[in-house]
């Protein structure tokens, strides 16, 4: 099959090109490189068999030039929760990468009848309710208290399911993403092509372009490695603040079954796919990781509040183990270990994938 890859350079486009051409699929992808550290991918992609393209998929008339395929993964986005209010970067440009480039995207899947999957993010569900769950510290980690009555529609111990609400507030980051899920499942049903929305979790993995905002578990790893300060924002600046982990390579079974799905209901296109709750870490329990692995390190307690924080991220992905009989199976111990090999080798990571 031929699979057109969006941000093919980036950590996640790049594992999942590994895979599919492992798999014997004919993959080609684009990317414009203006993520630091994605040109080191290139090569090796190439090598590999990959057709690499530079373009932007903000430009409608690139995309209409590329060659046709018969499925697109989208994995070509602005990752970070602060995008478009941290000073350092443009609205504007978040909502035309992150939206108008989705609908570039759609726009030729529309030309060539090809499918889309759309790697969405846990980011789409709305802050309010999230920031008002009932969270006690267990094992230096924020949990659901146990009982927890009067929880809101969505939720449990397993994690955040596809009925949790998506109402604003939920960044402008997240806003563009559940903006360009919507516009997806329209255009598939407009224009009679698939289209899956995979809503992830925290990706993770060696390889993966550490930055606080954006990779944190390799940041703060390779962070740990080289001494380089680190601090505890927020939360009492105690670092109990919890994430899930999945490691991309464990998409690829299920990108598979939907490159041969039949038309399924519009409820059945969405769902989390997610290391889930038997992955979820908070950053202290990282920390005591990295000392374990690496030695001691000083982590600075700041309690200072960010934007959008949250203190418990999960998702449960029941859903797409019943659709599709999906499971994670690189556990996050696995993830780590597999990152920290990766600092290790590349001394200069944290320099490599710094923001210019």
């Amino acid at each position: 099959m031929r699979i057109l890859i969006t941000g093919i350079c980036g950590f996640v486009g790049s594992t999942l090109a590994r895979g599919l051409i492992a798999a014997g699929h004919q993959v080609t992808g684009f990317d414009n490189f203006i993520r630091p550290g994605s040109e080191t991918n290139r090569a090796p992609l190439e090598k590999l068999g990959a057709i690499i393209l530079e373009a932007d998929l903000r430009d409608g008339r690139a995309m209409d030039a590329l060659p046709a395929a018969d499925f697109v993964v989208d994995a070509a986005a602005n990752p970070s929760v602060l995008a478009g209010v941290d000073g350092k970067t443009s609205s504007r440009e978040l909502v035309d990468h992150n939206l108008t480039g989705t609908i570039n995207v759609l726009e030729y899947c529309k030309a060539h009848k090809a499918g889309f999957i759309l790697l969405s993010t846990s980011r789409v569900y709305s802050i309010p309710p999230l920031v008002s769950l009932p969270l006690s510290p267990v094992n230096e980690a924020l949990c659901l208290r146990s009982p927890a009555p009067g929880l809101p529609p969505g939720v449990s111990a397993a994690g955040l399911d596809e009925t949790f609400a998506t109402t604003a507030p939920v960044s402008l980051y997240g806003a563009t993403k559940l903006a360009s899920e919507a516009m997806a499942l329209e255009y598939g049903e407009t224009f009679g092509f698939p289209v899956f929305v995979n809503r992830c979790g925290v990706m993770a993995g060696a390889g993966q372009f550490g930055r606080a905002d954006q990779g944190i578990f390799a940041y703060w790893i390779n962070a740990w490695l080289r001494k380089r300060p680190l601090k505890y924002l927020g939360f009492g600046g105690l670092g109990h603040q919890v994430r899930d982990c999945l490691h991309p390579r464990d998409l690829l079974p299920v990108l598979e079954k939907q490159f041969a799905a039949p038309k399924l209901a519009a409820a059945d296109r969405l769902a989390n796919f997610s290391g889930g709750a038997a992955s979820a870490m908070s950053l202290r329990q990282l920390s005591d990781w990295c000392a374990r692995r690496f030695g001691p390190h000083l982590v600075v307690q700041d309690g200072t509040p960010r934007p959008f924080d949250i203190g418990w991220m999960v998702l449960d992905h029941a859903k797409a183990s019943r659709l599709w009989q999906w499971q994670p199976t690189t556990p996050t111990a696995a993830v780590l270990e597999e990152i920290a090999t990766h600092a290790e080798q590349n001394p200069g990571w944290l320099e490599l994938s710094a923001p210019r």
